[in-house]
């Protein structure tokens, strides 16, 4: 989702800094396109990073005696520094 949201973002900062040639008093609508592109990328970046962390599956096998075997699985995220 914060891919697609810096997308957006990058987007929406290009319309107004390259298509929308209107004067306000009170903002420039280029120098706001050039922040929402900055931010659009910057969001971007940080759900790639997110992404791309490792994820490990964990899968327990647990059966009682003369019960059939019944199988949990679960995902969890660990994080390892020397991945960075």
């Amino acid at each position: 989702m914060t891919m697609g949201t810096g997308v957006v973002l990058f987007v929406i900062g290009a319309i107004l800094a390259f298509a929308v040639h209107v004067q306000t008093a009170f903002i420039s609508l280029s120098t706001a396109g050039y922040i929402l592109m900055v931010a659009g990328v910057v969001v971007f970046l940080i759900g790639l990073v997110l992404m791309l962390r490792g994820r490990r599956s964990v899968t327990t096998t647990t059966a009682a005696p003369g019960q059939p075997v019944g199988t949990t699985s679960s995902t969890t995220r660990t994080t390892d520094p020397s991945e960075f």
